[in-house]
């Protein structure tokens, strides 16, 4: 019963430019030439193909790592297609098993109905709101009720199953797999059955879950869809994916100075793979810009070039050039604008207690230790002396590159 899409279509000029967008930054295609054929029938017939993008709403806040696949659907959005941002409200009830080595516990549906609010708050901030379709997987997997689910799990079989990566070594390794784990990927690839997708997209851990919904679709009789799957971002270190357990991740809440002085921290090398996954910068004008940098153009102006364009996407432009102003303040040893003030009684006050009252220091051992490495600045002149006592009066300390206060001391 495959229903694979029938190759009559003329394969233009625009149909090869979407097809550059849909391969920018992606790790695979899955099957390259169905998707080829697709873009082309969509030209040729005026209509839009279905794009969708599951998330489970596990944790209220994402970071930019989890906005490549956000950005892929976007550039999607923008060659006239219809993305349907889709919610796993019922599928966070079972927990995704992807890359576990044990049972994920399940979230209450009040849990879930918070966090997929803020998900999408969220992610409005890179897809176009106005062109995205919003889905709840409850919507259909609700009414399916235990015969359509029993239905459901006779179009698959548990050999098939156990080829997973994950399952497979929890069974070799003697560990437990509970029955409810088979049907997340059952339930995801029914969503795909359900909504008569044409492409789905996920980060490559979830190339398994995205097949099964290619299978389902031939099991009931529809076209099935291509998928495509995105790399996983590294994080700030260069080295390991992006994720908050590693601290190595830029918020895409945080602050907007935090953000631009975040991204100018990563590496040169690094830059270019966040320019591809990130930017909205053509692929040609990224070449361009790279070719300049290995003319001799200094690296960084690239990298403020990146910084400026992600920090305006979650935040302002307005933002974004404040954020560059505070930044070159702060290595010029400037003041920044927004510096806390603190009041401080007790003067003469000595200088160890001072930055230990004002949070500047964890203990006077420690602050101690601060002035010794030359990291301790008061009205912009390096602190040498740990005995140095304080007047009354108000003062700008400063420690290390980035931590300030304004310190008014009676």
């Amino acid at each position: 019963m495959n229903h694979s899409v029938v190759t009559t279509f003329p394969l233009t000029e625009t149909v090869g430019q979407a097809l550059e967008v849909s391969l920018r930054g992606a790790d695979e295609l899955l099957p390259q030439q169905e998707w080829v054929q697709k873009l082309a029938r969509s030209q040729a017939t005026g209509q839009p193909l279905r794009i969708k993008l599951g998330l489970d709403p596990t944790a209220p806040d994402i970071h930019i790592g989890h906005t490549v696949v956000l950005n892929k659907m976007r550039q999607l959005q923008d060659l006239g297609h219809q993305v349907i941002f889709l919610i796993g409200d019922f599928t966070s009830l079972i927990g995704d098993p992807s890359g576990r080595n044990s049972t994920r516990p399940p979230l209450t549906p009040e849990q879930i109905k918070v966090n997929a609010e803020t998900y999408y708050r969220q992610a409005s901030l890179v897809l176009d709101p106005a062109r995205t379709e919003i889905r709840y997987n409850s919507e259909w997997s609700e009414p399916l009720g235990a015969s359509g689910m029993i239905a459901l799990a006779a179009k698959y079989t548990v050999a098939r199953m156990m080829e997973r990566d994950d399952f497979h070594k929890r069974f070799t390794s003697g560990q437990s797999i509970s029955v409810h784990e088979f049907l997340y990927p059952l339930m995801q690839g029914y969503d795909s059955v359900a909504l008569k997708s044409d492409l789905e997209l996920g980060g490559t851990d979830q190339k398994f879950n995205l097949l099964m919904g290619r299978h389902l679709q031939q099991e009931y009789g529809q076209e099935p869809q291509c998928i495509l799957t995105m790399p996983l971002l590294e994080g700030l270190d260069g080295v390991e994916k992006m994720s908050k357990s590693k601290n190595n991740y830029i918020g895409i809440s945080e602050p907007a100075n935090t953000m631009f002085a975040k991204v100018l921290s990563i590496s040169d090398t690094l830059m270019w793979r966040w320019y591809t996954l990130l930017s909205f910068r053509s692929l040609a004008e990224i070449a361009r810009l790279k070719a300049e940098v290995e003319g001799g153009r200094n690296p960084k102006d690239a990298k403020v070039m990146l910084a400026k364009e992600i920090t305006t996407r979650f935040h302002s432009a307005a933002a974004a050039d404040a954020a560059e102003q505070d930044f070159a303040n702060r290595s010029k040893g400037g003041v920044p604008d927004d510096i806390p003030e603190v009041q401080l009684a007790g003067a003469p006050l000595g200088i160890g207690a001072l930055l230990k009252q004002a949070n500047l220091a964890p203990s006077s051992s420690e602050a101690n230790r601060l002035i010794d490495g030359g990291g301790v600045r008061v009205d912009g002149g390096v602190v040498s002396d740990r005995g140095l006592k304080l007047a009354a009066g108000s003062y700008v300390v400063q420690v290390g590159k980035r931590r300030f206060a304004r310190v008014v001391l009676a």
